[in-house]
């Protein structure tokens, strides 16, 4: 069975100011299957955001795990995914969900990789074309 995936999720960062944006389509093979999926979500009493790029459902997991770890570490969005990162790295369950998240504070800009790598952009700056930009395209 074809893995049911999301394709692209986007941020930019200006300043204290961020936002996090997706595309909303979902597809399976080269069908898309829904155009209108909610990619991005508010965390930790609004003061984080964060989009998924990758598999819906291993996407949903790692909303949960993440937004746990948040709670656990007071809205620490470095500690709370550094943390994410270990245990996807750590659990076997988790190991398999391929999805990357893409969160975001006041203060940061990160994204989460499916191989449970953290990567803060330099200067906000993940492609080279564009400055302050994080593109995660699967």
């Amino acid at each position: 069975m074809e893995q049911f995936r999301g394709t692209t999720i986007l941020s930019v960062r200006r300043g204290n100011t961020v936002v996090i944006g997706g595309d909303g389509q979902v597809s399976m093979g080269n069908t898309v299957m829904k155009g209108n999926a909610r990619k991005v979500r508010r965390l930790y009493k609004d003061q984080v955001i964060a989009g998924f790029a990758g598999g819906t459902a291993d996407a949903f997991t790692l909303f949960e795990r993440f937004e746990a770890q948040l709670e656990k570490h007071q809205g620490n969005l470095v500690r709370a995914a550094v943390e994410l990162a270990k245990d996807w790295r750590t659990d076997r369950a988790l190991r398999r969900l391929e999805a990357l998240l893409a969160v975001a504070d006041k203060t940061a800009s990160l994204v989460i990789t499916g191989n449970g790598d953290v990567i803060e952009p330099e200067k906000g700056i993940a492609n080279e074309k564009t400055s302050n930009l994080i593109a995660a395209i699967i």
